[in-house]
């Protein structure tokens, strides 16, 4: 007790210069929704990537302008034929626990992403490797026949099914990321809990409180420790942004991953620079229910996409100039151009003309309209857009019921095909349009509408084996006109990234992907 008591009589200048000192060097995010884990194949969302791809780094990682750079793999080769990649690993790579990073963790980590037990729901990413379709499936029943083998403990050698150029890329995804083998091995599922993580990336999680923060401290035995400025990233689970924007400007947040579009004017008058609006490689659109009746009308469901008046989306119901989408695959990505929804250019008077026409031969009318539940996650911006488009809807005859939840419950619920109607949203997991394309196929985790077409799926995976880009392109092109033409969702506007970011901030470049890694970041007094 003595010894304790005499500790605690430091000077009380030093303690405010330690304090001081913390929070300077502590970066605070308003993160938007709570993770639900910190399992690299267990997260899904942008707001658990953001902490996961802090705390975990796989074979090649993203700079601050989200490109690709080496991560764990100091180098790698192709073979001539474009299947087999054949990668070497950095020396003295190790977990935080001190442990050596082997090409046995990433092999580890492939194995147990394909594991039907696992349930990953992001697994199909890396369907481009040898087997990995067919073991994540349950056709292949031994893990050791994935296209992924350690050929020393530095040596990682991974086979594909097919040439595939952006191949690199995907693996700067969450779900390619090393898993600790021998920290599951000891503690099973347990393993990701705080007090028993390892990880390998430039942060490792020292506190997660439920409903309020994870907190992340520098992991000093990152190969690149010495570069990284910030010495622990704190993630605040919040999704009214409006009480966010309360706490930035009282100054408990650095930086703001969205901000209520109402206040977007006063935030360029009234903090300057410091509100940044910037187009990005995402999707904001609505799923429908496409095996639910009458949405498993196709005219229904184009009725729907005609009577929502896209071009007043962005500039008024927002005020942030988001624009318009007709099609389902954003403009920009590599070697790639969108299809295009066929009355993309016919005056909105005439879109709605039509959209009661399409209704009444389903059955609809003015005495009989349709009703249906419109589903949104809880957030200022997604109401908005929620409550216009009810309106827009109302003069073709549909009777609109709003219904919102937290993320966490909206995403549960619809992913188990529990909607009418609902909001989504996706960005570019990688810089190809097949990010996008996916989300139609056929058993599809994230394919909320449960939108199936043999033909879209036939096209899709056909230009998945196609070593040609440009008739690749024109495989791809050929399946989204099919999903564009039979609505199969409804795309709304191509996304425009929202941060809020302070002038302390140093280091944060705006680009398409939204990707700000924290070791990139400094933090000035």
């Amino acid at each position: 007790m003595q010894k304790l008591f005499s500790r605690l009589i430091l000077p009380i200048s030093f303690l405010i210069l330690s304090f001081g000192q913390a929070q300077a060097n502590t970066l605070n995010i308003h993160n938007g929704s709570d993770p639900a884990s910190l399992d690299p194949h267990k997260v899904s969302g942008n707001w658990e990537d953001r902490i996961v791809s802090d705390v975990f780094e796989g074979l090649v990682a993203e700079d601050n302008t989200g490109g690709t750079i080496p991560g764990q793999a100091e180098s790698w080769t192709v073979s001539d034929d474009g299947l087999v990649y054949t990668f070497k690993l950095r020396d003295g790579i190790v977990w935080s626990d001190g442990k050596p990073v082997t090409a046995g963790d990433f092999v580890f980590g492939f194995q147990r992403l394909m594991n039907p037990e696992t349930a990953a729901g992001y697994a199909y990413i890396q369907y481009l490797v040898k087997n990995a379709k067919a073991i994540n499936k349950g056709e292949i029943k031994d893990l050791n026949e994935l296209g992924v083998k350690a050929l020393d403990d530095k040596t990682l050698e991974i086979t594909l099914e097919s040439p595939t150029p952006y191949f690199v890329g995907t693996l700067a995804h969450f779900t390619t990321f090393p898993i600790p083998k021998h920290v599951v091995d000891a503690k099973g599922s347990e393993w990701i809990k705080i007090d028993n993580i390892v990880t390998n990336g430039p942060y490792t999680p020292t506190e997660w409180v439920p409903g309020s923060h994870v907190l992340t401290s520098k992991n000093d035995k990152y190969y690149g420790a010495d570069k990284v400025s910030i010495d622990n990233v704190k993630f605040f689970a919040l999704d009214d942004t409006t009480a966010a924007l309360k706490r930035y400007r009282a100054g408990e947040f650095d930086i703001m991953t969205d901000f209520p579009t109402d206040q977007y004017e006063w935030m360029q008058k009234n903090l300057p620079g410091q509100a940044q609006v910037v187009p990005s490689a995402s999707l904001y659109y609505y799923s429908v229910n496409t095996q639910k009746a009458p949405f498993d009308n196709a005219d229904v469901r184009k009725a729907l996409s005609m009577g929502i008046n896209r071009e007043v989306i962005g500039p008024q119901v927002l005020g942030t100039g988001e624009i318009a989408a007709y099609s389902w695959v954003p403009p920009g990505l590599a070697n790639y151009t969108s299809a295009q929804i066929t009355w993309k250019d016919l005056p909105y008077g005439e879109k709605v003309a039509e959209a009661k026409k399409l209704l009444a031969k389903a059955g609809f009318t003015k005495d009989k309209p349709l009703k249906l539940q419109l589903r949104y996650n809880t957030n200022d911006n997604h109401k908005r857009i929620a409550v216009a488009i009810a309106s827009m809807w109302k003069p073709i005859g549909v009777q609109v019921e709003l219904y919102n939840t937290e993320t966490k419950v909206h995403y549960a619920e619809i992913g188990q095909g529990i909607l009418d109607v609902a909001r989504a949203g996706w960005g570019a997991d990688y810089n190809d349009a097949d990010v996008f394309l996916k989300l139609l196929r056929s058993g599809t985790p994230y394919n909320y509408g449960r939108y199936s077409n043999k033909e879209y799926d036939a096209l899709v995976n056909k230009a998945n084996v196609t070593s040609d880009v440009a008739e690749r392109a024109k495989l791809l092109q050929q399946a989204e006109q099919i999903a564009l033409d039979e609505s199969a969702s409804f795309p709304i506007y191509y996304t425009a990234t929202k941060n809020v970011v302070s002038p302390k901030i140093k280091g944060f470049e705006n680009n398409p992907f939204d990707i700000h890694p924290s070791r990139w970041l400094t933090k000035e007094d």
